[in-house]
């Protein structure tokens, strides 16, 4: 054991002060031949940060968890800084090898063992230790991410939970008992993923696939979103090199990869960051703002230049080293609010009196600029559900920085009006068309996540009323038939409004039961041509979008859209145009929802120039397990039926299909 300094003077200087853009390049576990020695042994730097510790050592496979055998030593101030960073070098020990922290705090008492809060791998669950892994290089920056990206480009996201999408063992027989613990870890792993959720997804005509949570968590209860490993890749799917096959081959099928990320709060487990040196080190030390109570997590303490050093570092790391395009930052709205779920007298205003996190604040706009400058192109999205100002515009514009907020009250709003029978619709006609009043005050991605098919939520298709009216309707019943097209209308309405996308798995194809991360997604229902209907128009609708310029390009911009009827409450009818903008004129799309199951012949529609206009996409076609009833005014062979628009005030007449969208484009 060497007790030479073994982190440059630089590299210390920067950690002391939080500043370090790339952290885990010198905190963690690192195999390293040390310069120290005449031999150049081969062996691990390991290296913490706990500056109220009175004692660390390193204990693991490599000296038989005897907390004697390996203490580190302190380093010493850079600059009259102290960095409170631990550090030695083991020599003989190896990648694969598990290893904890043994630290004392400064009152003496010995804590529980504590995983490395930089480890780049760790054990499966329900054990807990950290895995000596190497860094990978630099993943390659992907060519096409730029034009993946861009805020002018189709964007419609897939969000998967990566351990139950397919499971194999499972899909013979859906009703099965859910595996246990490690029984499910071997159920699927990364390079089954990589050979069939991509071509998937890309088949279907996604852009991106958005991975719930795969950073090393305890709980499969919380679905990855109580975290404490945010530089590891979940052990539930194999080793890291794994997770690098599978952005490859997402990158290879034209896929853009985003990661859900939770820089807010963490759980308390004893082997994590709750107290790791014997002090709130990584939370705020005031349970009014360091607890949270629908959690029941620690909250980070933001003010801290270390602990924001940790996360925006942690969001630069699978940025760049596993290349990974974008992330979702979750639970943005209880990082902006001190006030958030707490009553009153049970938080701390800020330095102001006000409810706002400042330090959040700063270590948002932070990480979106360290994002921006060492990994151009990558984008951020917010999921933030409140009216806080400019979450989507840049820093230098007083915004927080991320690239697009997801559009929680457009949901909730189109969410409503779905579960209402199409009777009373007419009074709750509003609900579907208030989102564009404010539809451009952001960058808005419009979620269909899986937030919202759990918790006795119900799927999508469930949430549809059936046609009798009284809250029931079994599979195959017309009842149930009205589910479907309403599904369908609902998504071709979504898909036609302007804001990117995002559609949970299993509602692609219409899944009947809500979610559960413990079994496999119900593949079976394919067989059953109503759903592979569903399934059909989803990529129908994908392929439009990303084809048709009107469709995405001005996505953010109240440039790119003009209703043409807003208002028929009594008919439940809503229409409207998109555009595309420069190089795109004569292309507009006109989209017109019916949602009543009555068709509505002879309905006369205002267009936005003369001309001839045909039907691009209808969700009550045959094709995707509709009526088959047709727009046009007679019979036709043409599958795209034309209709001509002309005069002063150029309008059409045609006929609605019950409880449909359709597209029209200039024939």
């Amino acid at each position: 054991m060497s007790t030479s300094p073994l982190l440059p003077q630089a590299e210390l200087a920067l950690l002391a002060r939080g500043e370090h853009p790339r952290p885990w390049l010198w905190l963690g576990a690192h195999p390293v031949a040390h310069p120290g020695t005449e031999d150049g042994a081969c062996g691990v730097r390991f290296a913490v940060w706990a500056p109220s510790a009175s004692r660390v050592a390193v204990v693991g496979d490599f000296n038989g968890w005897r907390g004697d055998a390996h203490p580190m030593r302190r380093v010493d101030p850079v600059d009259g800084l102290d960095a409170g960073v631990w550090e030695v070098f083991v020599a003989g020990a190896a990648r694969g090898q598990f290893y904890k922290y043994d630290i004392t705090g400064a009152d003496g008492k010995r804590l529980p063992l504590k995983a490395d809060p930089y480890a780049f791998r760790a054990q499966l669950r329900p054990d807990n230790a950290s895995v000596i892994e190497g860094l990978h290089d630099a993943h390659p920056l992907p060519v096409h991410r730029a034009a993946l990206n861009r805020r002018d480009a189709p964007m419609s996201i897939y969000e998967v939970h990566a351990m139950s999408w397919r499971r194999p063992d499972l899909e013979e027989d859906s009703d099965a008992a859910p595996l246990d613990d490690r029984a499910a870890a071997t159920a699927v792993d990364w390079d089954f993923l990589a050979s069939e959720l991509p071509a998937y997804a890309a088949g279907l005509g996604f852009t991106h696939v958005e991975l719930m949570p795969i950073t090393e968590f305890p709980f499969d209860g919380s679905w990855g979103y109580q975290t404490l490993g945010l530089h590891a890749p979940t052990a539930r799917l194999g080793d890291p090199d794994g997770l690098h096959r599978f952005v490859a081959a997402c990158h290879a099928a034209g896929l853009g990869v985003l990661l859900d990320f939770v820089p807010a709060h963490f759980p308390e487990d004893p082997h994590g960051l709750a107290r790791f040196d014997g002090t709130a080190l990584y939370e705020y030390a005031d349970p009014r703002e360091g607890w949270h109570r629908d959690w029941h997590t620690r909250i980070y303490d933001f003010g801290k230049p270390q602990v924001r050093q940790f996360l925006c570092g942690a969001a630069l790391f699978w940025a760049e080293r596993y290349g990974i395009d974008g992330l979702r930052v979750d639970a943005v709205a209880s990082m902006l609010y001190r006030d958030y779920s707490r009553p009153s007298g049970e938080w701390v205003p800020n330095v102001h009196g006000g409810t706002e996190n400042l330090e959040a604040i700063a270590l948002l706009r932070q990480m979106n600029e360290l994002l921006g400058r060492e990994a151009p192109g990558v984008i951020t999205l917010a999921e933030e559900s409140t009216a806080f100002p400019r979450v989507s515009a840049p820093t230098s514009m007083g915004g927080l920085g991320f690239h697009y907020k997801w559009n929680m009250g457009w949901m909730n709003d189109t969410l409503h009006y779905q579960r209402e029978q199409p009777i009373h619709r007419a009074w709750h006609h509003e609900k579907m068309s208030f989102g564009l009043v404010y539809a451009f005050s952001e960058n808005f991605l419009l979620p269909l996540s899986h937030d919202e098919v759990v918790h006795g939520k119900g799927s999508l298709l469930m949430k549809m009323p059936p046609g009798d009216g009284a809250g029931h309707g079994e599979p195959g019943d017309a009842a149930d038939q009205q589910r479907f097209a309403n599904l369908r209308a609902y998504l071709g309405f979504m898909w036609a409004h302007p804001g990117k996308k995002l559609l949970f798995m299993g509602q692609e194809f219409a899944q009947r039961d809500e979610w559960d991360f413990q079994r496999a997604l119900p593949w079976t229902l394919l067989d059953d041509p109503r759903h592979a209907g569903v399934q059909r128009l989803v990529g129908a609708l994908n392929r439009l979008y990303r084809e048709q310029p009107a469709l995405h390009r001005r996505d953010c911009e109240a440039e790119g859209f003009e209703w043409l009827v807003e208002d028929d409450r009594a008919q439940s009818v809503f229409a409207w145009v998109r555009r595309g903008g420069q190089g795109t004129e004569g292309r507009e799309i006109v989209a017109i929802c019916n949602f009543t199951p009555v068709a509505r012949p002879g309905y006369t529609l205002r267009m936005p120039r003369g001309g001839d206009w045909r039907v691009l996409l209808d969700t009550d076609a045959a094709v995707f397990g509709g009526s088959q009833c047709d727009p046009s005014s007679a019979s036709t062979q043409d599958p795209l039926p034309r209709f001509s628009a002309s005069g002063d005030d150029p309008a059409i007449t045609l006929t609605l299909p019950p409880m449909a969208t359709l597209f029209l484009a200039p024939a």
